[in-house]
């Protein structure tokens, strides 16, 4: 396990600063598409071989316009293979960025909620007969298993059937 300890902070005012220039970014970027996940799931992806296929092809298709078919925008294909390539550095940048910010959050989370734990059993041991027992019984609720999970970790296990 990870030794890293999270002891930075964060003010609101820096928060909402840097939400605020994160809009700034997306207006920059405002011809960014949503798909949904069905649209996702079916349109075709390009990644590295189909992008030199696509530069290859288009090139091709330029050399020997007579032989393509009318409706084939070969200038607007190459806009959008240029947009695909401006995008990838922007695209890995912030892909990176969303790491670290996830990995910051679930470290700080893990920190706190350890905290959180410890000062619970400590108050669970020294705490009784002190006023701390409704306290105590509301953050007990916390670790109470529901009916259902705790009859299902109460029923027998199947046994296999060998023959």
């Amino acid at each position: 396990m990870n030794n890293q300890t999270v002891t930075a902070t964060l003010s609101t005012q820096d928060a909402l600063e840097i939400v605020a220039q994160l809009k700034t970014v997306r207006e920059q970027l405002d011809f960014l598409i949503g798909l949904t996940p069905q649209e996702r799931r079916q349109i075709t992806k390009m990644g590295r071989k189909s992008q030199t296929f696509t530069t290859r092809a288009l090139d091709m298709a330029a050399q020997h316009i007579d032989m393509m078919p009318r409706h084939l925008d070969i200038e607007e294909a190459r806009r959008d293979l240029a947009l695909f390539e401006a995008l990838n550095p922007i695209l890995q940048a912030v892909n990176h960025l969303k790491e670290l910010l996830e990995d910051t959050q679930m470290l700080a989370g893990s920190e706190a909620y350890a905290a959180a734990r410890l000062a619970y059993n400590s108050a669970k041991v020294t705490g009784k007969n002190r006023g701390l027992d409704d306290v105590m019984e509301d953050l007990s609720q916390q670790f109470r298993k529901s009916r259902r999970q705790s009859a299902i970790a109460q029923s027998p296990a199947p046994q296999s059937q060998t023959a």
